[in-house]
Protein backbone atom coordinates (compact mmCIF):
# COMPACT_ATOMS: atom_id res chain seq x y z
CA UNK A 1 0.00 0.00 0.00
CA UNK A 2 2.93 2.39 0.87
CA UNK A 3 4.66 1.94 -2.55
CA UNK A 4 0.92 2.28 -4.11
CA UNK A 5 0.19 5.77 -2.54
CA UNK A 6 3.78 6.96 -3.42
CA UNK A 7 3.26 6.08 -6.94
CA UNK A 8 0.17 7.92 -6.84
CA UNK A 9 1.63 10.88 -5.44
CA UNK A 10 4.55 10.77 -8.57
CA UNK A 11 2.08 10.17 -11.10
CA UNK A 12 0.12 13.34 -9.72
CA UNK A 13 3.21 15.57 -10.28
CA UNK A 14 3.05 14.60 -13.72
CA UNK A 15 -0.41 16.31 -14.05
CA UNK A 16 -0.17 19.09 -11.82
CA UNK A 17 4.10 20.19 -11.67
CA UNK A 18 4.24 23.62 -12.31
CA UNK A 19 7.74 24.92 -14.51
CA UNK A 20 10.70 25.70 -12.56
CA UNK A 21 13.90 27.35 -13.86
CA UNK A 22 17.32 25.76 -12.95
CA UNK A 23 19.52 27.93 -11.13
CA UNK A 24 22.17 27.88 -14.39
CA UNK A 25 21.63 26.96 -18.04
CA UNK A 26 24.82 25.37 -19.68
CA UNK A 27 26.24 26.78 -22.77
CA UNK A 28 24.67 24.58 -26.15
CA UNK A 29 27.67 22.36 -26.85
CA UNK A 30 29.30 21.82 -23.48
CA UNK A 31 32.96 21.99 -23.06
CA UNK A 32 34.53 18.65 -24.29
CA UNK A 33 36.21 16.59 -21.95
CA UNK A 34 39.52 15.21 -21.51
CA UNK A 35 41.46 13.12 -24.05
CA UNK A 36 41.13 9.84 -22.18
CA UNK A 37 37.77 9.82 -22.99
CA UNK A 38 37.91 10.80 -26.23
CA UNK A 39 40.40 8.02 -26.00
CA UNK A 40 37.14 5.89 -25.10
CA UNK A 41 35.10 7.49 -27.36
CA UNK A 42 36.79 6.14 -30.48
CA UNK A 43 37.93 3.13 -29.75
CA UNK A 44 36.97 0.26 -32.04
CA UNK A 45 34.49 -1.34 -29.48
CA UNK A 46 31.75 1.28 -30.70
CA UNK A 47 32.10 1.17 -34.28
CA UNK A 48 28.28 -0.42 -33.66
CA UNK A 49 27.61 2.68 -31.05
CA UNK A 50 28.90 5.79 -32.89
CA UNK A 51 26.26 6.57 -35.58
CA UNK A 52 23.69 7.68 -32.02
CA UNK A 53 26.65 10.16 -31.00
CA UNK A 54 25.44 12.61 -32.70
CA UNK A 55 21.82 12.04 -31.12
CA UNK A 56 23.00 11.13 -27.49
CA UNK A 57 26.33 13.59 -27.31
CA UNK A 58 28.38 11.61 -24.64
CA UNK A 59 31.24 13.79 -24.57
CA UNK A 60 29.31 17.17 -24.03
CA UNK A 61 27.02 15.25 -21.89
CA UNK A 62 29.25 13.57 -19.65
CA UNK A 63 31.48 17.11 -19.19
CA UNK A 64 27.82 18.59 -18.42
CA UNK A 65 27.44 16.56 -15.64
CA UNK A 66 31.20 16.73 -14.37
CA UNK A 67 31.90 12.93 -14.54
CA UNK A 68 35.96 12.36 -14.25
CA UNK A 69 37.81 9.44 -14.49
CA UNK A 70 38.35 9.26 -10.60
CA UNK A 71 34.91 8.71 -9.62
CA UNK A 72 32.52 6.48 -8.38
CA UNK A 73 29.73 6.67 -10.97
CA UNK A 74 26.50 5.01 -10.92
CA UNK A 75 24.44 3.88 -13.98
CA UNK A 76 20.87 3.02 -13.58
CA UNK A 77 19.15 0.73 -15.72
CA UNK A 78 22.04 -0.28 -18.05
CA UNK A 79 19.96 -2.29 -20.55
CA UNK A 80 21.77 -3.18 -23.74
CA UNK A 81 25.02 -1.09 -22.82
CA UNK A 82 25.81 1.90 -24.81
CA UNK A 83 26.71 4.38 -21.85
CA UNK A 84 28.37 0.94 -20.12
CA UNK A 85 30.92 1.14 -22.79
CA UNK A 86 31.76 4.68 -22.70
CA UNK A 87 32.00 4.56 -18.85
CA UNK A 88 33.23 1.27 -17.47
CA UNK A 89 36.56 1.81 -19.70
CA UNK A 90 36.86 5.75 -18.99
CA UNK A 91 36.50 4.73 -15.29
CA UNK A 92 38.71 1.69 -14.89
CA UNK A 93 41.98 2.75 -14.07
CA UNK A 94 41.33 5.05 -11.49
CA UNK A 95 37.51 5.38 -10.86
CA UNK A 96 34.74 3.25 -9.99
CA UNK A 97 31.60 1.79 -12.32
CA UNK A 98 28.77 0.41 -10.87
CA UNK A 99 25.64 -1.25 -12.57
CA UNK A 100 22.56 -0.50 -11.16
CA UNK A 101 18.93 -2.05 -11.59
CA UNK A 102 15.63 -1.99 -10.22
CA UNK A 103 14.62 -3.74 -7.08
CA UNK A 104 13.72 -7.59 -8.46
CA UNK A 105 11.46 -8.46 -5.70
CA UNK A 106 9.25 -5.13 -5.79
CA UNK A 107 5.37 -6.25 -6.75
CA UNK A 108 5.66 -3.53 -9.23
CA UNK A 109 7.52 -6.07 -11.66
CA UNK A 110 6.10 -8.98 -13.55
CA UNK A 111 5.97 -12.30 -12.00
CA UNK A 112 8.54 -13.46 -14.93
CA UNK A 113 9.93 -9.97 -15.06
CA UNK A 114 11.01 -10.77 -11.63
CA UNK A 115 11.98 -14.43 -11.57
CA UNK A 116 14.54 -13.30 -14.75
CA UNK A 117 16.06 -10.56 -12.54
CA UNK A 118 16.75 -12.88 -9.32
CA UNK A 119 18.64 -15.44 -11.87
CA UNK A 120 21.95 -13.67 -11.03
CA UNK A 121 21.89 -10.53 -12.72
CA UNK A 122 24.04 -8.71 -10.37
CA UNK A 123 26.32 -11.53 -10.71
CA UNK A 124 26.27 -12.19 -14.51
CA UNK A 125 26.29 -8.50 -15.18
CA UNK A 126 29.92 -7.96 -14.97
CA UNK A 127 30.76 -10.73 -17.06
CA UNK A 128 28.61 -8.90 -19.80
CA UNK A 129 30.09 -6.13 -19.34
CA UNK A 130 33.10 -7.30 -19.77
CA UNK A 131 32.73 -8.28 -22.85
CA UNK A 132 31.70 -5.49 -24.06
CA UNK A 133 34.08 -3.09 -22.79
CA UNK A 134 37.42 -4.95 -22.58
CA UNK A 135 37.41 -3.79 -18.83
CA UNK A 136 38.35 -6.79 -16.04
CA UNK A 137 35.34 -8.13 -14.61
CA UNK A 138 36.32 -7.54 -11.49
CA UNK A 139 36.26 -4.05 -11.85
CA UNK A 140 32.86 -3.94 -12.85
CA UNK A 141 30.51 -3.95 -10.27
CA UNK A 142 26.41 -4.52 -9.93
CA UNK A 143 23.63 -4.07 -7.77
CA UNK A 144 19.81 -4.15 -7.19
CA UNK A 145 18.90 -0.76 -5.87
CA UNK A 146 17.89 -2.21 -2.60
CA UNK A 147 21.16 -4.44 -2.00
CA UNK A 148 24.48 -2.08 -2.49
CA UNK A 149 26.37 -2.95 0.41
CA UNK A 150 26.46 -0.46 3.50
CA UNK A 151 30.07 0.94 3.45
CA UNK A 152 29.30 2.11 0.06
CA UNK A 153 26.20 4.19 0.26
CA UNK A 154 26.94 8.01 0.75
CA UNK A 155 30.06 7.29 -1.30
CA UNK A 156 28.79 7.49 -5.09
CA UNK A 157 30.19 10.86 -7.14
CA UNK A 158 27.85 10.69 -9.81
CA UNK A 159 24.62 8.99 -10.58
CA UNK A 160 23.76 8.97 -14.22
CA UNK A 161 19.84 7.74 -15.14
CA UNK A 162 20.09 7.68 -19.30
CA UNK A 163 16.13 7.47 -20.51
CA UNK A 164 14.93 4.95 -17.71
CA UNK A 165 12.70 7.29 -15.85
CA UNK A 166 9.82 6.66 -17.49
CA UNK A 167 10.12 3.38 -16.73
CA UNK A 168 10.13 3.90 -13.13
CA UNK A 169 7.04 5.70 -13.55
CA UNK A 170 4.99 2.77 -15.60
CA UNK A 171 5.89 0.57 -12.80
CA UNK A 172 4.84 2.29 -9.76
CA UNK A 173 8.58 2.73 -8.45
CA UNK A 174 9.82 6.06 -9.20
CA UNK A 175 9.64 7.12 -5.21
CA UNK A 176 11.41 4.00 -4.12
CA UNK A 177 14.17 3.80 -6.77
CA UNK A 178 15.09 7.75 -6.68
CA UNK A 179 14.94 8.25 -2.51
CA UNK A 180 17.51 4.58 -2.77
CA UNK A 181 19.60 5.86 -5.35
CA UNK A 182 19.97 9.67 -2.95
CA UNK A 183 20.88 7.20 0.22
CA UNK A 184 24.09 5.55 -2.36
CA UNK A 185 25.24 9.80 -3.37
CA UNK A 186 27.90 11.36 -1.37
CA UNK A 187 26.69 14.62 0.11
CA UNK A 188 28.43 16.78 -3.11
CA UNK A 189 27.47 13.94 -5.47
CA UNK A 190 25.01 14.67 -8.23
CA UNK A 191 22.58 12.76 -10.60
CA UNK A 192 22.57 13.37 -14.27
CA UNK A 193 19.16 12.83 -15.79
CA UNK A 194 18.53 12.72 -19.62
CA UNK A 195 15.10 11.97 -20.45
CA UNK A 196 12.80 12.11 -23.51
CA UNK A 197 10.84 14.90 -23.01
CA UNK A 198 7.20 15.89 -23.80
CA UNK A 199 5.84 19.96 -24.99
CA UNK A 200 4.98 21.70 -22.07
CA UNK A 201 1.32 21.24 -23.07
CA UNK A 202 1.21 17.93 -24.07
CA UNK A 203 -1.95 15.80 -22.50
CA UNK A 204 -1.67 13.49 -19.66
CA UNK A 205 -1.82 10.70 -21.81
CA UNK A 206 1.14 11.91 -24.10
CA UNK A 207 3.16 13.14 -20.75
CA UNK A 208 2.48 10.25 -18.26
CA UNK A 209 5.23 7.63 -19.81
CA UNK A 210 3.81 5.22 -21.20
CA UNK A 211 4.68 6.81 -24.45
CA UNK A 212 8.51 7.04 -23.30
CA UNK A 213 7.90 10.93 -22.56
CA UNK A 214 8.18 13.43 -19.67
CA UNK A 215 7.55 16.88 -19.23
CA UNK A 216 10.55 18.60 -17.70
CA UNK A 217 8.61 20.43 -15.13
CA UNK A 218 7.19 17.37 -13.90
CA UNK A 219 10.64 15.32 -13.71
CA UNK A 220 11.82 18.51 -11.54
CA UNK A 221 8.74 18.20 -9.48
CA UNK A 222 9.54 14.43 -9.00
CA UNK A 223 13.24 14.72 -7.89
CA UNK A 224 12.25 17.97 -5.38
CA UNK A 225 10.09 15.81 -4.02
CA UNK A 226 12.19 12.76 -3.33
CA UNK A 227 14.94 15.20 -1.68
CA UNK A 228 17.03 16.41 -4.59
CA UNK A 229 17.05 19.98 -5.97
CA UNK A 230 17.81 21.31 -9.43
CA UNK A 231 21.47 22.96 -10.00
CA UNK A 232 21.50 22.59 -14.13
CA UNK A 233 19.99 22.55 -17.03
CA UNK A 234 21.30 21.73 -20.60
CA UNK A 235 19.67 21.55 -24.38
CA UNK A 236 22.76 19.51 -25.74
CA UNK A 237 20.37 16.56 -26.19
CA UNK A 238 17.59 18.71 -27.61
CA UNK A 239 15.98 17.69 -30.82
CA UNK A 240 13.42 20.75 -32.35
CA UNK A 241 12.03 17.74 -35.01
CA UNK A 242 10.83 15.59 -32.70
CA UNK A 243 6.90 16.23 -32.07
CA UNK A 244 6.63 14.00 -29.39
CA UNK A 245 3.00 13.05 -30.33
CA UNK A 246 3.09 9.81 -31.75
CA UNK A 247 0.38 7.18 -31.27
CA UNK A 248 2.81 4.48 -30.65
CA UNK A 249 5.75 6.57 -28.78
CA UNK A 250 9.06 7.34 -28.75
CA UNK A 251 9.79 4.41 -30.47
CA UNK A 252 8.42 5.52 -33.43
CA UNK A 253 11.49 6.84 -33.94
CA UNK A 254 15.04 5.72 -34.30
CA UNK A 255 16.39 3.37 -33.21
CA UNK A 256 13.78 1.13 -32.64
CA UNK A 257 11.05 2.53 -35.38
CA UNK A 258 8.08 0.48 -33.60
CA UNK A 259 5.87 1.04 -37.39
CA UNK A 260 8.84 -1.15 -39.32
CA UNK A 261 9.03 0.52 -43.06
CA UNK A 262 6.13 2.26 -42.86
CA UNK A 263 7.40 5.95 -43.07
CA UNK A 264 10.81 4.98 -42.00
CA UNK A 265 12.69 7.66 -44.13
CA UNK A 266 10.45 10.18 -42.14
CA UNK A 267 11.52 8.78 -38.88
CA UNK A 268 14.58 8.78 -39.56
CA UNK A 269 15.04 12.08 -40.56
CA UNK A 270 13.65 13.24 -37.29
CA UNK A 271 16.14 11.61 -35.89
CA UNK A 272 16.41 10.16 -32.08
CA UNK A 273 13.97 11.83 -29.35
CA UNK A 274 13.65 15.50 -28.15
CA UNK A 275 15.80 15.29 -24.68
CA UNK A 276 15.92 17.09 -21.12
CA UNK A 277 19.52 16.96 -20.01
CA UNK A 278 19.02 17.56 -16.26
CA UNK A 279 21.89 17.86 -13.45
CA UNK A 280 20.24 17.59 -9.34
CA UNK A 281 22.04 17.51 -5.86
CA UNK A 282 21.19 16.30 -2.82
CA UNK A 283 19.28 19.01 -0.95
CA UNK A 284 19.61 18.90 2.81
Amino acid sequence: MKNLLMASASLALLAMAAPVTAKHHAKDGAEMTDASLQSVLSHERRAGDKARDMYRHPAETLSFFGVKPEHMVVEYGPGGGWYTRVLAPYLAASGQYIAINADSSSSSFPDRAREARTKGWPESFPETAAKWTGVDADKILAFESDEMPDDMKGKVDRILIFRSLHGMLNGNRADSELRALRDMLADDGMVGVVQHRAKKDASYAMSNGTKGYLKQASVIALFELNGFELVSQSEINANAKDKSDYDRGVWTLPPVLTLGDSDKAKYEAIGESDRMTLLFKKRP
